[in-house]
C-alpha cells in the first residue's frame, strides 16, 4: 500500500492550518486599525497599529466586571457539570435500571428544543417565582450557573456514556473485592480512566457557557452580564464602534485559550495512564 506523501499532508494541515485563523487575524486587524482606516480602502494586511481600541476596552469598567462574571459562571458551570454529569453516567451504565435507554433519550431532548423556546417561562421564573423578598434568581451568577447545567449536563452524560462504556466492567468488580468503596472506585480506579472524556466533557460546556448569549442577555440586567452581552452594547442606533468591537472580542480569547491550555495537559495524562502498571 503506498504511503501518503509526507510533504503534501504537510502543506495540507497548513492550508487547513491558515484557512482556520484567517477569521481571527481579520479580527486582529479590525482591532488595530482607527475608524479612518476601517472605513477607507481595504485591507488584509497591517501596516500599522492603533492602540486606542485595545486603551478603551481595557480601561472600560464594564468589560473587567463583566469578564469576571463570565469567568466565575462559565467555569463553575464546567466543574459543576462535569461532576455531576460523571456521576449520572456511571449509575446509567453501570446499573441496571428500569428505562435507562428512554432516560438517555429524555435527557437529551432539552438540547434538541432551541433556548428561544424556553425564554419566557424561564423569565417569569426567574422573576416571579424564585424569588425570596426582595431577592430574585434573575440577574444573579448562580441563576446563569444552574440555568446553563440545564442544557449542558444532558450533553456531558452523552458525552461521557461511550467513555464509561469503554471501561471493563471486570475493573470495579476487582476493586469491590479488594474492598474498595463507591467513592474509591471511582475516584481511584473510573476517575484516572475517564480523564481524558471528562476534560472533553469540561471543555466543551466551558465553551458553550461562555459563547452563550440569549439566555445571559435575557435573564441579566446589572450585576451578572456577561461579556457577550457586552460585545452587542457597541452596536448601537448611531453605528457600530467596530474597532472597540474587535478589541474586546479579541481580549476574550485570552481566558479561553488559558482554561483550554491548562485542560489540555490532562488530556494528555489521561490518555498515558493505564490501568495496570507493568
Amino acid at each position: 500500500m503506498r504511503k501518503p506523501n509526507v510533504f503534501v499532508s504537510l502543506l495540507l494541515w497548513i492550508a487547513l492550518s491558515l484557512i482556520t485563523l484567517a477569521p481571527i487575524y481579520w479580527l486582529f486587524v479590525v482591532s488595530a486599525k482607527s475608524r479612518v482606516e476601517l472605513f477607507g480602502r481595504p485591507s488584509f494586511l497591517l501596516t500599522s497599529f492603533f492602540p486606542d481600541n485595545y486603551a478603551n476596552a481595557l480601561t472600560d469598567p464594564n468589560l473587567q466586571k463583566y469578564m469576571l462574571n463570565s469567568v466565575i459562571v462559565a467555569t463553575s458551570n464546567a466543574l459543576l457539570v462535569t461532576l455531576l454529569g460523571f456521576l449520572a453516567t456511571y449509575a446509567l451504565t453501570r446499573y441496571k435500571l428500569v428505562g435507562k435507554e428512554n432516560v438517555f433519550f429524555w435527557t437529551i431532548t432539552n438540547r434538541m428544543a432551541p433556548p428561544a423556546v424556553f425564554l419566557l417561562p424561564l423569565f417569569l421564573l426567574y422573576t416571579q417565582v424564585f424569588a425570596i423578598g426582595d431577592w430574585k434568581l434573575y440577574d444573579t451568577r448562580i441563576g446563569l450557573i444552574l440555568l446553563y447545567c440545564v442544557f449542558n449536563l444532558p450533553f456531558a452524560v452523552w458525552t461521557l456514556r461511550p467513555v464509561l462504556d469503554a471501561i471493563p466492567q471486570e475493573l470495579d468488580e476487582a476493586a469491590t473485592i479488594d474492598g474498595a468503596s463507591t467513592f474509591q472506585l471511582l475516584t481511584k480506579v473510573i476517575y484516572p480512566l475517564a480523564r481524558p472524556g471528562l476534560a472533553v466533557t469540561m471543555i466543551l460546556t466551558w465553551i458553550f457557557a461562555w459563547n452563550e448569549y440569549l439566555l445571559a442577555a435575557t435573564l441579566t440586567s446589572v450585576e451578572a452580564r456577561t461579556i457577550t452581552t457586552l460585545l452587542a452594547e457597541y452596536v448601537s442606533v448611531t453605528g457600530t464602534n467596530w474597532g472597540q468591537l474587535a478589541a474586546t472580542a479579541m481580549l476574550t480569547l485570552v481566558p479561553a485559550l488559558v482554561i483550554l491550555g491548562a485542560v489540555q495537559r490532562h488530556i494528555v495524562a489521561g490518555l498515558t495512564f493505564g490501568a495496570v502498571k507493568g
